[in-house]
């Protein structure tokens, strides 16, 4: 709703700022979007009488005027606009005014011409409306007035962005209403007097679909003249409200629809034959609009027919062939309440959405239509003349909204807002908002204003309370609340931190069911009897899950099957596994599994494609490890797995339990469960890796490092991670790390014999290392491997 406040203080007039006044409004519930002014900044414009305009002698477009702007000389000035004649009112920029944009006026020769002002258009004073020339003011506009205060052009549009339930505030009328309560001001509504019928033409009314037009109203206004040109006032406040003046029929309709609220049409009287009916349409039906275009109806829309055809969509779009137009004299006024579920949704699905259906389908005062019809034939008799009949009408009553009666309880009103308001301001405010308030033993009993057919719940009343008293009335209080802080260990690592790390390593989260088929699940955990579900959902789905990776591995081929060449999964969950010592004989232990199969990257040019492979998964594996501080402890040792490839696959141990299993699937697997190429999966105890080491903070070494390399020959068997953790745990503490960097067979090595090339960082937080400080750790090193290994230093 976009309305100027000058027009709103015509109403009601609260000692408040506008900026006060649009903050107001917005902390009564209804957002104010902008503040804007009427038109730009200007000084030095005057009103101004065309004396004299004569054609200028060196130019066919220009003019030559004599301008009376009450001083004591007639201002010469030269103007262009093809409208300028003798005798009209203009509003004369004078010699020094400033028009918008800092455009200073200053005295020039047009043509060898003098021209001592500028005759002003509406663009050039930054006011929006369209004109192909100046400005042609009332000709009882005083002249010499300044043209600001002529036009009450100190104001601004306020442009309030309501919610669908305050329909009652889409006018100047509810608006005034609404600030009236806030500010315990009077609202001063136009005086509104009964117009008596000097002629006996009527239009019979009849109502055939009374569920969607509850009351219809006509009233036939004869030998108006619609050539006649909109009051200023009028232009502007329409203009001030976003609508651009047409005509006087047209700008009287739309101005009843901003300052009361209700919609109204005028039919041009000569194309209705018969009456009027108000009645659904028929299905195919056509109907050529005000806009030319064609709508085909359906049977669910209501229209407004003569008894030939259909002349408009109610509420909605008038008919092209009943519109008033320059050739008509007799006009027929309509004013009706149209249901909004039968106004709902019709403009869209016709394309349409206008300034009527959008005030429709959110619900008028059903008591108004009569003073709405009054107020737009007083205006119609001013403007255009002409002589008015009675108001016809049809109405059904039982299909009128009807005043909802809600108690509102003290006890309901203090909960919900959180603060006593004292009864008497309760009762007042209610009262403000047109409530008709009984006081009752547990609080209240209003019955609402026609206006406010959205109150029709207890709640409805305490949001208008609490609404009208005033949010920033209402104290602060803090909620009581007993609450306990948990029990939180730092050392404990978050699921979530492991999930972001694989995620973050492309893989996917998945959630699969933990009930699984029963033969598949003897494939990957055999010797196992699982618990099998007396009344499973399906066959497929009958025994609870001693894995995670039976469930893994047919997402993965549910993948396949959809042609993604590239799979990579993770999900935790529980396993269920048959323990008699267990509580309901099940040990539930929560796990976190992985799968990875396809190609190593996605596709790219510069990027040569790969199948993944074992270490792939275990490089990701190990980097879930590093999350809890503690990788060291971590030990993958070749086993042998019956779901997973020999020799392709590590039991992973810690303090010498195995807490899971990582490989590459068994062919044989492969096979069964439909798998494509080869898929590398890991299953893990979450309880193994959910405690992270906690950081001490240590010291930085001051000394420089140093690295030796040593290579040592060892039996092929021998693992080559335990003689790195040999080197990394031996008793010399100035050997800080060590790694593998080379494994050598070949000449030079005897048969069923390898070379580990070792490289080891030696450093002290005391001093810098001398040459035999680090040849005794790195001898100390080198006697290590050889006792636990029966390792030799290579030549």
């Amino acid at each position: 709703m976009k309305f100027s406040e000058s027009w709103l203080r015509e109403w009601v007039n609260p000692a408040v700022t506008s900026d006060e006044l649009a903050h107001q409004i917005t902390m009564a519930g209804l957002e104010v979007d902008d503040v804007d002014p009427v038109a730009g900044e200007f000084t030095g414009v005057v009103v101004g009488e065309v004396v004299e305009c004569g054609q200028h002698p060196d130019a066919d477009k220009l003019r030559v005027t004599k301008i009376n702007v009450g001083g004591d000389e007639l201002l010469d000035i030269v103007c262009g606009a093809p409208n300028c004649r003798q005798g009209i009112k203009v509003a004369v920029a004078t010699v020094g005014a400033v028009l918008p944009g800092n455009f200073k006026i200053k005295k020039a020769k047009l043509r060898g011409q003098p021209s001592h002002g500028m005759l002003c258009s509406f663009t050039e004073l930054g006011i929006d409306v369209e004109s192909d020339g100046i400005m042609e003011l009332p000709l009882d506009a005083v002249i010499g007035t300044d043209f600001r205060d002529f036009l009450s052009l100190n104001d601004v549009t306020i442009d309030v962005d309501l919610t669908a339930n305050r329909a009652d505030c889409l006018s100047i009328k509810g608006m005034a209403r609404e600030v009236g309560v806030l500010n315990r001001a009077e609202v001063c509504e136009p005086t509104i007097e009964s117009v008596k019928a000097t002629i006996e033409n009527k239009v019979s009314v009849s109502i055939e679909a009374p569920e969607a037009c509850a009351r219809y109203l006509g009233r036939v206004v004869r030998n108006v003249n619609v050539k006649a040109e909109s009051p200023l006032w009028m232009q502007e406040k329409l203009r001030r409200s976003g609508i651009r003046s047409i005509d006087p029929i047209v700008d009287i309709t739309n101005y009843i629809l901003l300052e009361q609220g209700q919609p109204m049409h005028a039919f041009d009287l000569s194309k209705i034959e018969g009456g009027i009916v108000a009645r659904m349409a028929k299905q195919g039906e056509k109907l050529t609009l005000l806009d030319g275009n064609e709508a085909e109806l359906n049977d669910d829309t209501l229209v407004i027919a003569d008894h030939a055809q259909a002349l408009a969509i109610a509420g909605i779009f008038g008919g092209e062939y009943s519109g008033v137009n320059a050739d008509t004299t007799d006009v027929l006024l309509e004013a009706a309440f149209f249901s909004p579920d039968a106004i709902r949704g019709r403009a869209r699905r016709y394309g349409l959405h206008t300034d009527s259906s959008h005030r429709f389908e959110r619900g008028v005062d059903p008591e108004q239509q009569y003073k709405a019809m009054e107020r737009a034939t007083q205006l119609l008799l001013e403007i255009c003349g002409g002589e008015a009949g009675e108001i016809v009408g049809q109405e059904s009553t039982e299909h009128l909204p009807k005043a909802n009666s809600i108690n509102l309880r003290r006890s309901k009103l203090d909960n919900l807002i959180g603060h006593v308001i004292p009864s008497d301001d309760v009762v007042e405010i209610l009262t403000r908002l047109g409530c008709s308030v009984e006081t009752t033993e547990s609080g209240w009993n209003a019955t609402s204003p026609s206006w406010r057919f959205d109150i029709q719940i207890e709640e409805d009343l305490v949001e208008e309370v609490a609404r009208i008293y005033g949010y920033n009335n209402i104290p602060d209080q803090a909620p009581a609340a007993n609450l306990v802080m948990n029990n939180y260990k730092e050392a404990n690592l978050p699921l979530k931190r492991v999930r972001d790390l694989l995620v973050d390593r492309g893989y996917y989260e998945a959630i699969t069911y933990s009930f699984v088929e029963p033969e598949q699940q003897k494939l990957v955990v055999p010797g196992v009897e699982p618990i099998i579900l007396p009344f499973p959902i399906s066959a497929d789905m009958s025994a609870m899950r001693l894995s995670l990776i039976t469930g893994l591995l047919n997402t993965v081929v549910y993948n396949q099957k959809r042609q993604q060449p590239r799979v990579r999964l993770f999900e935790s969950g529980l396993r269920f596994i048959p323990e008699q010592a267990a509580e309901n004989g099940i040990r539930q232990e929560v796990m976190l599994a992985g799968v990875i199969a396809g190609a190593r990257s996605e596709d790219h040019w510069d990027i040569e494609t790969n199948t993944v492979d074992f270490f792939d998964l275990k490089g990701d594996l190990e980097a879930v490890l590093e999350l809890t501080a503690n990788e060291l402890s971590f030990r993958f040792v070749a086993a042998k797995h019956p779901a997973l490839h020999p020799g392709q696959s590590a039991a992973i141990e810690v303090d010498g339990k195995v807490v899971g299993h990582i490989g590459t699937v068994h062919p044989e697997l492969e096979r069964k469960f439909g798998l494509n190429g080869r898929t590398i999966v890991f299953e893990i105890e979450w309880d193994a890796i959910n405690t992270r080491v906690i950081p001490e903070a240590a010291p930085v070494s001051k000394f420089p490092a140093n690295r030796r390399d040593i290579a040592v020959i060892v039996a092929e068997d021998v693992n080559a991670d335990e003689v790195v953790r040999a080197c990394r745990e031996t008793s010399n503490e100035l050997i800080t790390a060590s790694s593998l960097f080379d494994v050598y067979k070949g000449k030079g090595v005897e048969e069923g014999h390898k070379s580990l090339a070792i490289a080891l960082t030696l450093q002290s937080p005391e001093k810098t290392l001398e040459e035999n400080d680090i040849s005794e750790a790195v001898n100390a090193v080198v006697a290590v491997v050889k006792e636990k290994f029966g390792a030799q230093l290579r030549d």
